[in-house]
């Protein structure tokens, strides 16, 4: 190897990836809310919704990724999901949020049981304790 040629190599936990099942229950709860509430559009404004509540922020080496904008950006127009931090009247503070699709079993866990919690608020049926423990043990490709 060259100089030019070395590598940095970063070894982490293996840690499995999520079921698909237990992702298709979240959003068919996620559109149970949102046809349960007038407050929502749509299953994705919900979506979001849980995820600036229970969502899993991105890392790095050096801890939680972040960004600071000028206050007046809107985020929205800004590609990812961003959980407001603070301010300082000039410019904002934002958290990195993983959409649910690049969780792992124990990150898409805490968030299924954040949404079926919401969903039971609602009045709205969820899978017993057996089956969404089966979700999120059976692992999809």
């Amino acid at each position: 190897l060259k100089p030019d040629d070395l590598l940095q190599i970063k070894a982490v936990k293996y840690r499995q990836k999520r079921s698909l099942d237990a992702n298709a229950y979240a959003w068919v709860l996620m559109t149970k809310i949102a046809n349960s509430k007038d407050i929502y559009s749509s299953k994705d404004e919900v979506y979001e919704e849980m995820l600036q509540k229970y969502g899993a922020f991105y890392e790095d080496e050096d801890g939680y990724i972040t960004i600071t904008v000028k206050k007046s950006v809107d985020m929205s127009k800004v590609d990812g999901h961003w959980k407001y931090i603070k301010d300082n009247g000039k410019f904002a503070s934002y958290l990195m949020i993983k959409g649910s699709s690049e969780y792992d079993t124990v990150e898409m866990s805490h968030f299924i049981d954040r949404i079926v919690e919401e969903a039971k608020e609602l009045g709205i049926e969820t899978a017993t304790p057996d089956e969404l423990e089966r979700m999120k043990q059976e692992w999809g490709t």
